[in-house]
């Protein structure tokens, strides 16, 4: 599995910008998870940005205004932007549609990634990315949510409070009323979370109330907020549901546990605290002065503490 973030995607275009002319006069992105890159594009590249759609009806975005007229004689260079390429079909219908502008434009076509042998699709790509992937924009709208396990709070709503974690009125009333964060826009595989299953009744209120469509919820079956404190099995309760079922990915929400559940498991696991990847908990370094997870660092730390003692 290949996972790239909104970071990642700055970085690739940052490293690689010099391969786009700068010759452009507009830079036009494919809605929606086009858009992203586009605008990146356009701010370091300088030049005036706007969607398809929009495109095709003769408007461009300004500053501090949009869907202002353009004048065709003004923009005669365009670069068509895509954030990635699998089958090709939105590249090829994105053509199609703008076909009858070939005496009018120049028209280039870009895209961040593309799977490798995709490549010639585009004029200009920035990394190959081989399949499965998922990206950060789009992940909570991809084909493959049925196989994929969610926690809630901190992933489909926000975390509750010290004052309102009570486990009595306070805390019915979050579960009841709490603010969604990530909705995804299709139905999921499982949700496994550790809020108590006397819970469930106002739980599955608050899915049902957000549009949240699940196959399965699993919660944890203690009697109080004490014992599931003294049990501290957040991890394992999680990684049992993960492990022991076709599921490709975990999302959530703490980087402490996100880093158990891959050790147990040995699967990916997507933390939305930091929205990494944790491949392999191996190479997270914990900093216990900071109480902060690592990725990477720990890899790094051996590296180092290797070359000092070669040195001596």
């Amino acid at each position: 599995m290949y996972y790239r973030n909104i970071s990642n995607l700055n970085q690739i275009i940052l490293k690689r910008l010099s391969i786009i002319p700068r010759d452009f006069d507009l830079i036009v992105g494919i809605p929606r998870s086009g858009m992203l890159p586009a605008n990146l594009l356009a701010l370091y590249l300088n030049k005036p940005y706007t969607d398809l759609n929009s495109f095709l009806n003769g408007h461009i975005y300004k500053a501090g205004a949009r869907g202002q007229f353009f004048d065709i004689k003004e923009f005669k260079k365009i670069l068509v932007v895509d954030d990635s390429i699998a089958s090709g079909s939105a590249i090829l219908k994105c053509k199609e549609s703008l076909k009858d502008y070939g005496e009018e434009f120049s028209i280039s076509y870009c895209a961040i990634y593309v799977i490798p042998g995709k490549e010639k699709m585009v004029d200009y790509y920035f990394e190959t990315v081989p399949l499965p992937r998922y990206f950060q924009w789009n992940i909570f709208n991809h084909t493959t949510l049925e196989k994929i396990c969610f926690d809630i709070d901190g992933v489909l709503c926000i975390d509750p409070s010290e004052d309102q974690n009570d486990d009595g009125p306070k805390y019915i009333d979050f579960i009841l009323n709490a603010p969604p964060l990530y909705i995804p826009g299709s139905k999921i595989g499982t949700i496994v979370t550790s809020r108590l299953e006397k819970y469930r009744p106002q739980t599955e209120t608050w899915l049902k109330n957000n549009n949240v469509k699940y196959n399965k919820l699993v919660m944890l079956d203690l009697p109080n907020k004490e014992a599931r404190q003294k049990a501290n099995s957040h991890g394992d309760h999680k990684a049992k549901t993960y492990k022991e079922n076709g599921y490709i990915l975990f999302i959530e929400s703490s980087l402490s546990q996100a880093v158990e559940i891959n050790k147990i498991t040995k699967k990916p696991v997507l933390c939305t605290e930091n929205f990494e990847m944790i491949f392999d908990s191996e190479s997270i370094f914990y900093n216990m002065k900071s109480g902060k997870y690592f990725p990477g660092l720990r890899n790094f730390a051996i590296k180092i503490r290797n070359k000092i003692r070669n040195r001596k």
